[in-house]
């Protein structure tokens, strides 16, 4: 199993507990919930319970069988209610260890509400006292954390700790990947982003190029509609919300810029974003150091696979069809490397994120992440790839990313230190460069004299 590791040590920490655990486990679909629960599964006698899209008697019908086949090793016959099941749980549990996860907990809860009502009464009166581990699971992140977690739930004080499940960075997602170059690796997750069910759609042993050609261009692939169709298992509307992720791909990504583009008010797609959010597919992001109410505030597509299917797959469907598979996916790695330009600036902060936890770094960064507004130097509008900032902001790194094969020339660095003259003298500033491409000797003899960090493609993967 390719990471997890911490996830996995926290299902341990609470199975070694012996007390009364309740886990809330969630995280967008195909993220690898349910393969983390799998492999605890394997190492410990647990009940699993997978819920299902059904109605509540069918459900009831298959917990019982269950938790029946668990205990009495086979299925006698279906409780008639809720209550039943947990109360034969309950008396079940007094003399041993019993660890319950049900997966896909809102299959279960959405039919039935009352169900949470009833677990909560179990807590109180009997589990909590028990030595039980109980774990909801669930990929409707807003019904996790609203109606499992939130403050009017009839669980909330009952969970003992929570757990996100989130895609895995650059590194992680490159172990998917170990015949790969480097760049291959940067590449295929520029491409699929840390979603494992994605990874695993590629094969390794053919190039990035025919994985394109097969796995996400081919019509009946499973990446060729997998946006729409959990879009449409997600949303009511998902026409207008495949609207707002086409424009924001293609770069617009202001409120008032998407507004505008798919012809809808701006409070709307306000409305619209704010969802986005909650299902983990849409960031809001502000100039890093800035209030969180900056005017200055974009969207941006979390998802690398997303943000690569709406860039190219979506707003192309038609002329891919005429044109050809291969022909498609060779026009695409042409012009991959301009596509690249976002997901290398996430991965390298992601690497830097890295080197902070292990302390080598000029500090601890207390915020970091892209910088953009005006320039009072060259009084004109300006960015920063990678700005971090040390706790009273008395310390900056600023940091260029360039995905690009030429060696960066002289002008490029001194953009970045043009840039960080917006910024007061009275600030200790350090500079880093991290470039696909090399440097030419100019750079490299001044980077020298400056004490400036000059990083490569393959320094990333050294951490």
């Amino acid at each position: 199993m390719i990471g997890r590791k911490s996830e996995l040590q926290q299902l341990e920490q609470l199975y070694a507990s012996h007390q009364f655990e309740f886990l809330v486990m969630y995280g967008r679909r195909r993220v690898g919930k349910t393969t983390i629960l799998q492999k605890f599964t394997n190492e410990h006698n647990v009940i699993f319970y997978s819920a299902q899209e059904k109605n509540d008697s069918l459900n009831l019908q298959d917990f019982s069988r269950t938790i029946q086949q668990h205990f009495e090793q086979h299925f006698i016959a279906p409780f008639q209610n809720w209550e039943d099941a947990f109360s034969y749980l309950t008396k079940k549990a007094e003399t041993q260890k019993t660890v319950l996860i049900i997966d896909e907990f809102p299959f279960m809860a959405g039919p039935n509400p009352a169900i949470k009502s009833m677990l909560q009464h179990e807590i109180d009166h009997h589990w909590k006292n028990q030595n039980i581990l109980l774990i909801l699971c669930g990929s409707s992140v807003s019904f996790m954390v609203n109606e499992i977690m939130g403050y009017e739930s009839p669980l909330y004080g009952r969970i003992t700790r929570s757990m996100e499940v989130k895609p895995f960075d650059y590194l992680d997602s490159a172990a998917f990947f170990p015949n790969y170059s480097n760049e291959e690796k940067l590449l295929a997750y520029g491409i699929l982003g840390g979603i494992p069910r994605y990874l695993n759609a590629f094969s390794e042993n053919v190039s990035l190029q025919r994985n394109i050609q097969d796995r996400i261009l081919d019509n009946g692939s499973f990446l060729n509609d997998e946006p729409q169709m959990l879009l449409k298992m997600e949303l009511r509307e998902p026409n207008v919300y495949n609207s707002i992720l086409e424009v924001i791909a293609r770069g617009y990504n202001k409120v008032t810029e998407i507004a505008d583009c798919i012809h809808e008010d701006k409070s709307k797609c306000s409305k619209y974003l704010v969802t986005l959010q909650a299902i983990r597919l849409v960031e809001k992001r502000v100039p890093c150091g800035e209030a969180e109410n900056s005017k200055k505030t974009i969207y941006v597509l979390t998802d690398n696979f997303y943000r690569f299917w709406y860039h190219y797959v979506f707003s192309n469907k038609s002329y891919y069809e005429m044109l050809g598979t291969a022909m498609a996916s060779e026009e695409i790695c042409d012009s991959i490397s301009d596509f690249m330009g976002l997901a290398f600036e996430d991965i390298c902060r992601q690497y830097l994120i890295r080197q902070a936890k292990c302390r080598k770094l000029p500090f601890v960064p207390a915020a970091i992440g892209k910088w953009w507004g005006n320039n009072p130097v060259i009084k004109a509008q300006d960015d920063v790839d990678i700005l971090a900032f040390n706790k009273n902001k008395s310390a900056a790194l600023f940091c260029e990313c360039k995905f690009t094969n030429r060696p960066m020339p002289m002008e490029e660095y001194e953009d970045l230190l043009t840039a960080a003259k917006g910024f007061s003298d009275k600030i200790e500033k350090h500079y880093m460069f991290i470039s696909k491409g090399g440097y030419t000797t100019p750079v490299q003899e001044r980077a020298v004299r400056e004490n400036v960090v000059l990083l490569t493609m393959d320094d990333l993967f050294d951490t």
